[in-house]
């Protein structure tokens, strides 16, 4: 129980404490990072790590003089983008598997593989709106009927979250009575849905719903239907930026930068 209230309450401390973890964090960099040369490094993120890439980037930028160019998009594209040769120097991406055969491929460097956090799925209503009760199998059933739309990332593109609601639907034997309810869209489509009045009740990611203030969160999905996925991040072997990306993979592993993605709704994976 403990566990699933620090989840929840990460949510509120991200729009609390923003200027104070901005604050830690650049105290931090302007100690512990120096940058010889100013250089780009290019990135290909998984969507769940947006909101703390948006929190986390600016800063390292500014302290360090490197830039970063980020592209995000689900795992399932990236991996189709990493195969197809797409430029870059560092991914951040699911599952770890997928990393771990990167390195034995040779093109990420075995040394800068880590784990960089896990992400959960949770449901969300617009802010301000009532939450019902998801606390047990019979009491998320009730609300999924209940609700006068329900919204998840498309399962067809890739997203993890997607994947997950639809699967759990089935699994609580309500896929036929949801149907007509049911509204699909491009990971991040799901937000804006849901912030709009479109989407009554919209499965995320904790970190998606935890960054944008227009919603609010319901609560993390609980056992047995939780859902929690690990990042991993890693540095192209052959990067011709490797200094400066092997700077922002140990940037985004700090303890200055877990406050920051904790607050973001993310489980950071501290070295």
């Amino acid at each position: 129980m403990r566990h699933r209230r620090s989840l929840s309450d990460a949510v509120e401390e991200v729009r609390m404490n923003a200027r104070r973890f901005a604050w830690l964090l650049a105290v931090v960099l302007c100690v512990t990072v120096t940058a010889p040369q100013a250089a780009e490094v290019k990135v290909l993120a998984t969507v769940a790590v947006k909101a703390v890439m948006d929190g986390l980037v600016p800063v390292f930028e500014r302290e360090s003089g490197h830039k970063v160019a980020i592209q995000f998009g689900t795992s399932a594209m990236l991996r189709k983008q990493i195969d197809g040769g797409e430029h870059y120097d560092v991914v951040i991406l699911t599952p770890p598997e997928y990393a771990d055969e990167l390195v034995k491929q040779g093109r990420l460097a075995a040394d800068s593989v880590a784990r960089f956090a896990a992400t959960h799925v949770g449901l969300a209503v617009r802010a301000g709106a009532p939450r019902p009760d998801i606390g047990s199998e019979e009491a998320l059933k009730k609300a999924l009927l209940a609700a006068r739309s329900v919204g998840y990332s498309d399962p067809a593109l890739g997203g993890t979250s997607g994947v997950h609601a639809k699967a759990l639907i089935e699994r609580l034997g309500i896929a036929n009575e949801l149907a007509s309810k049911v509204k699909v869209g491009p990971v991040l489509a799901v937000v804006e849905m849901v912030a709009k009045g479109e989407v009554e009740l919209g499965f995320a990611q904790l970190s998606e719903i935890a960054s944008d203030a227009r919603l609010q969160l319901v609560g993390p999905l609980r056992p047995p239907f939780e859902k929690s996925t690990l990042i991993s991040l890693g540095v192209r072997s052959d990067s011709k930026e490797g200094e400066a990306a092997r700077m922002l993979t140990q940037f985004l592993r700090s303890p200055a930068a877990a406050e920051g993605i904790k607050a973001r709704g993310l489980e950071p994976a501290l070295p």
